[in-house]
């Protein structure tokens, strides 16, 4: 269950800045991590601004911890 499940923490758009910190890796990995398809699409609010929802970077902070997890355990 993720955080959002419960209703404890509304869902929220993220900024790049924030974005960021949580992934822990500079702008152009994130941009190629999204371009390849391993990392939450960006939704776009305006013309030059765009953030991601909390919820799918929560999904595949979750994802990534299990895969890695599973790695461990089947070796």
């Amino acid at each position: 269950m993720n955080k959002h499940e419960n209703n404890s923490e509304p869902k929220r758009i993220l900024r790049r800045r924030e974005v960021l910190k949580i992934v822990g890796v500079s702008t152009t990995t994130l941009w190629r991590m999204e371009k390849a398809g391993r990392f939450p699409k960006r939704v776009s609010l305006g013309p030059n601004c765009s953030g991601w929802i909390s919820e799918e970077i929560d999904n595949w902070y979750e994802a990534l911890t299990k895969n890695r997890d599973t790695a461990v355990n089947e070796q």
